[in-house]
């Protein structure tokens, strides 16, 4: 009882109580490290852990102890920039053709979250458009911008937040899938900065939450997060959202996303797209919470996203638990919910809505 009372403690100092901030990912500049923390741990242990080397970043996102399509990009771009200061004695040409293989290298890890290559890209681009004289100048611009990109993410969650809000009417049930709170994020969320924005206009909200197999994200991370910002929240298996809709008890889903093609067929993590038929049988409607970052419009629709598979082992058992050691799996970690199912995709520039191909170019074009 005591650990796990020391364990409650130590989230809650994540907080930072005026904004609900979680410190997810940050850069640390002596020495070099993206400090993380290890969410594959949570809830029932706080670790951090600091990536030296750029095999550490890869590592932590593709085994996802960094997880959430924003994060991930985020821990990205600080990767890249923790490369350029931990070799800033290197010649200005030689650092930007590191940045440039080291990013590359990186976008390997999740094929997935579009989010990942969007903030490579960018630093990438920032160090080869450089005008730096010398390696250590470079490096402080590379951290400045990936600074930047993180601080873009809290910004972009507030309007996201305000603007999903508005969907929400006081004394509301809303169901969620997997998680895109503080930890999926810079600090604050997607689908969950709705609800805190909601909480925070005075409306009174509910929030099921799917567990979301195989790894409970939603049992062991947004149920936490939820309930320690004092949001009301009830845990669900995944198979029990269709029979909670049957009793009339959800208003509304919102869910974040990891890559939105050019029509408004949104990824996200596997079990989504059931949640959306179901909404769409039981006339609830179903939100996707995602900014620009998210959205790819060289995709034409969801069909071209890519979707990563995973180790058998996350089906097979949890953690040390084994349970079915020989059987064969398929274990995509995300699907795809056609733009067809989807009332509204809450963006950073408001509720984009049908037809999305129109409404989404207008959106990415400013």
């Amino acid at each position: 009882m005591a650990h796990a009372m020391r364990i409650i403690i130590l989230w809650k100092m994540l907080y930072r109580k005026e904004a609900r901030l979680l410190k997810t990912v940050e850069l640390i500049a002596k020495p070099p490290v993206v400090r993380i923390i290890d969410q594959r741990m949570l809830p029932g242990k706080l670790i951090y852990r600091d990536l030296g080397s750029r095999e550490d970043v890869f590592d932590a996102i593709k085994t996802l102890a960094v997880r959430g399509a924003p994060a991930i990009g985020i821990a990205a771009a600080f990767g890249l920039a923790r490369e350029a200061l931990d070799n800033d004695d290197l010649q200005v040409a030689d650092m930007k053709k590191l940045i440039c293989d080291t990013g590359e290298y990186l976008k390997k890890s999740r094929p997935t979250a579009v989010n990942l290559s969007w903030a490579v890209d960018r630093i990438v681009k920032i160090a080869a458009k450089s005008r730096a004289k010398d390696g250590e100048t470079l490096g402080r611009e590379l951290m400045a911008d990936a600074n930047a990109i993180l601080e873009e993410d809290l910004e972009a969650s507030r309007k996201m937040g305000a603007h999903g809000a508005k969907l929400i009417k006081n004394g509301a049930n809303c169901l969620t899938h997997c998680n895109a709170g503080g930890l999926a994020t810079g600090g604050l969320g997607t689908a969950l900065a709705v609800f805190y924005s909601a909480k925070e206009q005075g409306k009174k909200v509910h929030v099921y939450a799917d567990e979301t197999r195989p790894l409970l994200q939603g049992a062991r991370l947004t149920a936490f997060e939820l309930k320690e910002n004092g949001i009301p929240v009830t845990l669900i298996t995944d198979n029990m959202a269709g029979a909670l809709m049957k009793t009339g008890a959800i208003d509304a889903v919102f869910v974040g996303a990891d890559r939105i093609a050019a029509n408004g067929d949104a990824a996200n993590k596997i079990g989504t797209y059931s949640v959306a038929v179901l909404a769409k049988h039981h006339k609830v409607p179903f939100y996707v919470v995602a900014p620009l970052s998210t959205f790819d419009a060289t995709l034409k629709s969801g069909d071209e996203i890519p979707i990563e598979e995973r180790t058998a082992d996350e089906v097979r058992g949890f953690r040390d638990v084994v349970w079915a050691p020989d059987v064969d799996v398929w274990n995509p970690a995300f699907d795809v919910t056609p733009s067809e199912l989807i009332a509204g995709i809450v963006t950073e520039v408001g509720v984009l809505r049908k037809p999305y191909r129109k409404s989404i170019a207008k959106a990415l074009k400013g």
